[in-house]
């Protein structure tokens, strides 16, 4: 294409969806979740079926290729393309319709799979197939990789599912396609017709038989006896023939109960051999994983190896009456089992299912991994002695690999630790692809069981279809697209498996950074490498205490995402499209909505850590010139606290804030107009402590004087001292200065934090070498001392001492005080798990505190959106009020006036008092105020 912008403009004219053809737009979908990568003209979001046509008009004009695209989560490659990559997230996601009756439910190719479901389970229905990505793969995706999840024993694969499609052909030919040849144009119908006949022997002959053949088009669903099923051989067609624009599809009745069959096994061969034959109980699902995937989950039995098996019933007691039989069936082989019928285990064992397309990209050392080999499938009662030879083959090559899967269909999910780098890796990783192909085809096999070929397999599909059936396929793609517009390289004439790969563009040595990055061996690069595009970033509800990714919740755009984010650094260090590298302000842009929550450090399977990466952005991005205002004001805040606190200015900044002089002093500072400024105490933590505390004897714990807890919330620091006195333990304070460098780090300052937190060494090494815990009282500041101290000094071993003597309040009592009882408050609570503790710290010991306590309740999860100062910050009030509307604020108002506001972060607090107009309070003073003969005045209220 000579002239991209001739494109832009002709779309614009012809069209009214969304037109992007700038850096940023590109560089997002140059990737899916697979090895490839490759760089699109432009991106194009229609809002209806008119858009479409008159886009495909548009690029057939221009001679230009067109990729659909849905969720992105594809790991052949085949959402990724050069042209027009046509975006049907944006717009395109509408429900047109249910009919219970009927069980089936009409929508546009951009809705989300648990959107439908969510839609039908009002009716008692469900749509069947299930892949692991549920919550932000979308049914075009589906439709186009003919997708099954771990429900296909009982409900089969997409296109078991799919009643009729409406479709565009490239040529700009509409297409109504299900049983018969009607739908179709005259030209379509006589090529359809005139291939299946002229092949029949051939199409009844040349397709293997087993659940899950998913690989080439789908031709034997042309034959009389398959009722010339034209929407069956669609579907799985990886968007090389046409491009969808509705689908009525079948809904199944969801069984009204569920239990879960665990079965334990004494290695991986086991299971699978085992799999098959609990089928002719009729499970729901048959899944396996092996130790070297499930990491330390718990609640499984004892074994190496595990059947997940699902049943239903109209009962809970049927359902769990099926599983009872099903284990009494295994039990021979079994070296144990557990059934769970409560609906909250089960979801927690499905998670670990659900996160191992992500968790499997990383073996147990920390070594990266990559599909490839990511979903082949053979006969079921075959699958265990395939899986011998294939590790066996795996250890030929030096490789490793985690196989987990559909084991009652027979279908593997592996992630293998290919060197995609080197160009001697490379070459290993054909000639191990080239071998796998055989092997599965030796045992009656499929290259591909559910994700589609793409570019990852399509090269080999002559080793499992013969050269006839290969030119077969490539006819069927002729009649469909004799332009070859829609998808080229992908299933008919692909690209070479060994083409395109993402990783070729990357730098070759190590990038210099701030950070030591010690999962990735100290190498940014592959730090960003770790997002590999499952997107679990991208759904759209929190689950659970889960926060990733507020910011993509708000806006709704791949930009603001964790994986979008990853993509355009990845794109920073390719240089190709994005060529300003540190510099640039597509990257800068993308994480400015990043909250720093550290979300996805825990919820991102693959542990991408989004913040770190932005505090390192932003380093070298203003390294040397001037910096926001919000920089100086909000990172530097401990320095201007410690000032007015040493001038006792708080009487007079708290009278000038809130008149102009304190309108004057936001705008200056870069600090959003509609928030209030935080009041200052008359007296800091700090002052309080050396007024009133006199240590006797030798200290059980440093408490630690955070910014916040010191300057503007001392009345936290004074009841947790209550609490741990109560406890009794014997608590002292830092003998001076000592700051975790939160502040500098977030916004990027890292040379100022380093000088910081060296300084934090040294006042607290006494207390090292006497070997004392810290007890810190701010989540933000206890996740910076664990987690950004040691990865910002990692060659001074002080910090990894004191990385490690980090505990929160609630983990001090449990360590140090464990038989001391709490005072029982027995009323309810409501709030939120502060992100920073539900990422890095864990909040165990703050639930096991809180019921001691007869504090009942769930806290919510998600992030307030106040972030420490990105809801500060100019620009962020709205994002920040959106994020706190998700959760925190909406639980609040719902509770009674009796409840119990808890928030142990100060963000927590503010944003609750500005948006609510409640006071949360820490867990500490909700303690404090019931301890026996004190009350809430002593405890400074």
């Amino acid at each position: 294409m000579s002239d991209p912008r001739a494109l832009q403009t002709a779309l614009r004219a012809a069209t009214r969806g969304d037109v992007a053809f700038d850096t940023a737009s590109r560089a997002l979908l140059t990737m899916d979740a697979s090895n490839y990568r490759r760089v699109p003209l432009g991106t194009f979001a229609p809002r209806d079926e008119e858009d479409v046509e008159a886009a495909l008009a548009v690029c057939r004009e221009y001679g230009v290729p067109v990729v659909a695209r849905g969720g992105g989560t594809s790991v052949g490659g085949q959402a990724t393309g050069v042209g027009v990559v046509m975006d049907f997230t944006r717009h395109m996601k509408e429900i047109t319709g249910i009919d219970p009756e009927a069980r089936t439910a009409v929508v546009q190719p951009g809705v989300v799979l648990d959107t439908l479901r969510a839609a039908a389970r009002q009716y008692g229905l469900t749509f069947g197939p299930d892949p692991s990505t549920h919550a932000r793969c979308t049914l075009g995706g589906m439709i186009g990789n003919n997708a099954c999840g771990s429900h296909s024993v009982a409900w089969g694969t997409t296109a078991d599912n799919v009643r009729e499609l409406r479709v565009l052909t490239y040529g700009g030919e509409r297409a109504r396609l299900g049983r018969g040849l009607g739908g179709l144009p005259p030209r379509l119908a006589d090529g359809l017709r005139g291939l299946a006949e002229g092949q029949l022997a051939l199409l009844r002959t040349g397709f293997p038989e087993l659940p899950r053949r998913i690989s080439g088009y789908a031709l034997d669903q042309l034959l009389p006896e398959k009722h010339v099923d034209v929407a069956r051989a669609f579907t799985g067609s990886e968007g090389t023939l046409g491009v969808l624009t509705e689908a009525t599809v079948e809904l199944v009745a969801a069984p009204k109960a569920r239990a879960l069959a665990v079965l334990g096994y004494g290695h991986e061969s086991a299971a699978a051999d085992a799999a098959h034959l609990l089928l002719p109980y009729g499970p729901l699902t048959v899944e396996g994983m092996a130790a070297d995937l499930v990491g330390d989950a718990s609640g499984l039995p004892k074994g190496a190896a595990w059947l997940f098996v699902e049943t239903g019933g109209d009962s809970p007691a049927e359902a769990a009456a099926r599983a009872g039989e099903i284990v009494r069936a295994a039990a021979p082989e079994t070296t144990g089992h557990t059934v769970i019928t409560d609906p909250a285990g089960q979801r927690a064992l499905w998670r670990v299912r659900d996160d191992a397309a992500g968790t499997a990209t990383r073996m147990p050392d920390g070594a990266e991994a990559w599909p490839g080999w990511e979903d082949c499938a053979v006969p079921p009662a075959r699958l265990g002695a395939y899986l011998r030879e294939f590790r066996a083959l795996l250890g030929r090559y030096g490789l490793r690999g985690a196989p987990y899967g559909h084991f009652g269909d027979g279908c593997v999910h592996v992630r293998v630790d290919f060197d995609l780098v080197s160009a001697g890796g490379v070459r290993r990783f054909r000639e191990f692809s080239e071998e796998v192909a055989e092997l599965v085809v030796a045992h009656g096999g499929s290259l591909s069981g559910e994700h589609g070929d793409g570019q990852a397999r399509a090269e080999l599909l002559p080793r499992m279809y013969g050269p006839a059936m290969v030119r077969a396929f490539e006819h069927f793609k002729d009649l469909w697209d004799p332009a070859n517009g829609l998808n080229p390289g992908i299933l008919a004439r692909p690209h070479r498996l060994d083409e395109n790969l993402r990783f070729a563009p990357l730098p070759k040595g190590p990038v210099d950074v701030e950070f030591a990055y010690p999962g990735d061996g100290g190498d940014f690069t592959a730090a960003v490498r770790r997002c590999v595009g499952v997107a679990k970033c991208r759904e759209t509800t929190v689950h659970g205490a889960g926060v990733m990714c507020p910011s993509y919740r708000v806006t709704g755009e791949e930009a603001h995402s964790t994986r979008g984010r990853a993509r355009l650094l990845h794109e920073m260090l390719a240089g190709e499209v994005v060529r300003d590298g540190w510099r640039s302000e597509e990257v800068r842009d993308a994480l400015d909505l990043c909250l720093s929550c550290k979300g996805c450090r825990s919820d991102c399977p693959v542990g991408v850590d989004m913040a770190t990466y932005k505090a390192e952005f932003l380093h070298h991005h203003y390294a040397g010139r001037p910096r926001p205002a919000g920089h100086y004001s909000m990172g530097w805040l401990p320095v201007w606290l410690r000032a007015a606190s040493a001038l006792r200015a708080a009487p007079v900044l708290n009278a000038l804030a809130g008149g102009p002089l304190g309108a004057l002093a936001k705008r200056i500072g870069g600090i959003a107009p509609e928030r209030a400024l935080p009041a200052l105490p008359g007296e800091t933590f700090r002052s309080w402590w050396a007024a009133r505390e006199r240590a006797g004897g030798a200290a059980d714990t440093v408490l630690w004087p955070d910014t916040f807890t010191d300057h503007l919330a001392p009345r936290v620091g004074r009841a947790a001292v209550a609490v741990l006195h109560d406890a009794g333990l014997r608590v002292t304070l830092p003998p001076g200065a000592a700051c975790c460098g939160l502040t500098w780090i977030s916004t990027g300052q890292l040379a100022t934090a380093r000088r910081r937190l060296r300084r934090t060494l040294d006042v607290m090494a006494p207390a090292l070498d006497a070997g004392l815990t810290v007890t810190v009282l701010e989540p933000s500041c206890a996740a910076a001392l664990r987690t950004d101290l040691p990865e910002l000094l990692p060659d001074d071993p002080r910090a990894h001492r004191l990385a490690a003597s980090v505990r929160t309040f609630a983990q001090t009592l449990a360590e140090l005080a464990p038989h001391w009882a709490p005072p029982r408050l027995d009323r309810p609570v409501v709030g939120q798990t502060h992100c920073h503790q539900h990422a890095v710290l864990g909040d165990g010991a703050e639930r096991r505190l809180r019921e001691r306590a007869g504090l009942t309740g769930e806290l919510s999860g998600g992030c307030c959106g106040l972030a420490g100062n990105f809801g500060f910050e100019r620009g962020h009030y709205d994002v920040s009020v959106a994020c706190a509307e998700e959760q925190l604020l909406p639980s609040v108002r719902a509770a009674g006036e009796g409840a119990e506001v808890l928030a142990d972060g100060f963000s927590c607090r503010t944003q609750l008092g500005e948006l609510a107009g409640r006071e949360g309070r820490h867990l500490a003073e909700v303690l404090a105020d019931c301890l026996s003969g004190n009350s809430r005045k002593q405890h400074g209220k």
